[in-house]
């Protein structure tokens, strides 16, 4: 199976002319990023991303984790070596706070540290990434005791973390939730059973540190009544460090699609008197304290997709390079696939949707560094803003672009993309969870609608297809004319669509008839925005005494950026129509006609 080889030009470009600048570099901690360090940075990931994390990536596959009985659950050969090596290299704790052991970095760069673990290893990725969602959540609302007990261990990576919110009869209705914590001195018992709890038990760390919902016996019905416990797999002698085992136990791992090196444990809670917990926060405030982690969670796995799908091109252009089948029109016998027009098109739908995918990744992530550090008030409101409107984003589109994308891989492959052994199906397989899990298409949809559009009367979309006007007005005014007229047919359709979803104000049934399309819609226009902004940046580049990248690779980027333009963007029009017009027949749809 071939290693992973990082898209480092592409990720320093992007860093650098699509996130770099302004009032971001004023932020703490990007005053000392010079472009060595950001080098440095991004090259040594890349090599243990390789050596370490993708080398393991296909056997893990192959393997799977195994529940061994006794609550036990062995993951794959190397798995625990691999994850040794993100904790012993500081790769954890890269964003995290370094009053308890992290490096303080700023979340644009961690983004990109995180999109060559996706990318290398999405199965075995996945825990270090829920780690530092446990890392966030008690940074933001543990206690002082709480923050000096687990965060050095956990951003060391000797500790490892998950969080806990569904049960078999919950789903996504968290409301429905029945696991109780009662009261026990300055502790609680917990007892009942979570599902799909991802490395809930594993073998790569020394203890596990749950972040568990539940209800206290006097607590509200609904939301209103969830709080939030730290329930650790090995409760902490007087030292500190593990000790006696917790009345938590993994009772099954799920037999899944893909990601099968990773375990999905099912975790009974209190077979005997009850796991010990601790309260974080106020009891009944457990729901927004999770949704810290759950935030977080998501705009990873937005970066998965993205991570997963550069691996699937990657494989696919290696062997649409090598492969000798039939002859391409206008071509000689002795040219492989890549030279047939519908394999290049392929090839070129893949590296342009990802392309953009990456650029809407890191100027999300550059929006929560402002929201954190920007200088005042006003900027850190206004990143906040814009932040939680790309997360929905981030997470929905680029996750429904990876299924398509690592399809497009087993295309390429022809019917050897079928069979296991050349790899090409395991992209496929990993990609189909990411648009189901930490909420999926539809509930983001869902919050783009309600909370991001209805609630404001659509001001942070308008603001947002404003500032992509103003583009089109001033820096992109000397960009290809038809490109140009193209992107700004989109921006009024876009506009005519935010328009029919603020006119469904009150009929929230129409407005989610139509969620998901507007949603997407959304995603391809803000993709072809970065890839113009991409493009006259190359431009700009090519044109000077010094470029910073290849010539190769800044007309690589000019051709992508066109590409886009005239292959998927036209979908966003597409949408705005049919979220103009389609919500009705949706609802006009009787259950027993389907």
């Amino acid at each position: 199976m071939p290693l992973y080889e990082a898209p480092l030009d592409d990720m320093r470009f992007t860093l650098q002319h699509l996130v770099g600048g302004g009032d971001l570099m004023a932020c703490p901690g990007f005053d000392a990023l010079d472009e060595t360090l950001v080098d440095s940075i991004l090259s040594e990931s890349a090599k243990v991303c390789q050596e370490s994390l993708s080398s393991v990536n296909y056997s893990g596959h192959q393997e799977h984790s195994k529940h061994i009985g006794d609550g036990q659950v062995r993951t794959p050969k190397g798995f625990k070596e691999a994850h040794d090596a993100l904790a012993e290299g500081g790769w954890i704790g890269l964003p995290a706070d370094p009053e308890h052991g992290g490096q303080g970095l700023p979340r644009t760069l961690s983004t990109a540290v995180s999109e060559m673990w996706q990318a290398a290893n999405m199965s075995l990725a996945l825990c270090p990434l829920l780690s530092q969602g446990v890392i966030d959540a008690l940074e933001a609302v543990g206690s002082e005791e709480q923050k000096a007990t687990y965060l050095p261990a956990l951003i060391e990576g000797r500790w490892t973390g998950t969080m806990n919110l569904t049960e078999p009869q919950a789903g996504t209705d968290l409301a429905s939730l029945r696991a109780q914590a009662v009261r026990e001195g300055d502790r609680y018992r917990i007892k009942g059973q979570k599902i799909f709890i991802t490395y809930g038990e594993h073998d790569m760390s020394d203890n596990i540190i749950h972040l568990v919902l539940a209800r206290t016996p006097d607590a509200p019905e609904g939301i209103k009544g969830i709080s939030l416990f730290i329930v650790p797999k090995f409760i902490l002698d007087a030292d500190g460090q593990p000790g006696e085992r917790n009345d938590v136990t993994c009772i099954s791992i799920e037999d899944k699609l893909g990601i099968v090196g990773s375990p999905t444990c099912v975790l009974q809670y209190g077979e005997k008197d009850g796991a010990v917990g601790y309260l974080i926060g106020e009891e009944n405030k457990g729901l927004s304290y999770m949704f810290i982690m759950m935030n977080r969670a998501r705009f990873e796995v937005g970066v998965q997709g993205l991570g997963i799908s550069q691996m699937a091109y990657q494989h696919a252009l290696a062997y649409a390079r090598e492969r000798m089948q039939g002859q391409p029109l206008g071509r000689s016998a002795t040219t492989p696939i890549i030279g047939h027009p519908d394999v290049k098109r392929l090839l070129a739908e893949m590296k342009s949707q990802i392309e953009a995918m990456r650029a809407l990744a890191y100027v999300a992530a550059a929006e929560l560094d402002l929201s954190r550090l920007g200088a005042d008030e006003a900027t850190r409101a206004a990143a906040q803003t814009r932040l939680e409107l790309l997360v929905p984003i981030v997470k929905a589109w680029s996750t429904e672009l990876s299924v398509e994308i690592t399809s497009h891989g087993v295309q390429v492959h022809g019917g050897t993309g079928f069979i296991e052994e050349t790899g090409a199906a395991q992209y496929y397989r990993d990609a189909r969870i990411l648009p189901i899990y930490e909420g999926t298409t539809a509930i983001q949809a869902n919050d783009i609608v309600f909370r991001k559009t209805l609630r404001d009367q659509g001001a942070a979309v308008r603001d947002l297809l404003g500032d992509m006007s103003n583009d089109i007005a001033g820096a992109l005014s000397d960009q290809d004319a038809g490109q140009l007229a193209a992107f700004s047919a989109s921006l009024a359709e876009s506009q005519r669509a935010l328009d029919a979803v603020l006119s469904y104000a009150n009929e929230p049934a129409r407005a989610a008839a139509v969620g998901v399309p507007y949603l997407k819609m959304l995603g391809y226009v803000c993709g072809a925005w970065f890839m113009l902004r991409a493009a006259k940046a190359a431009q700009a580049e090519l044109a000077s005494a010094n470029p910073g990248h290849s010539v190769e690779f800044l007309t690589s980027k000019i051709k992508s950026a066109a590409f886009y333009m005239s292959h998927i963007l036209p979908r966003a029009r597409a949408l705005a129509t049919t979220v103009c017009t389609g919500a009705g027949d949706v609802l006009a749809i009787e259950d027993d006609w389907l």
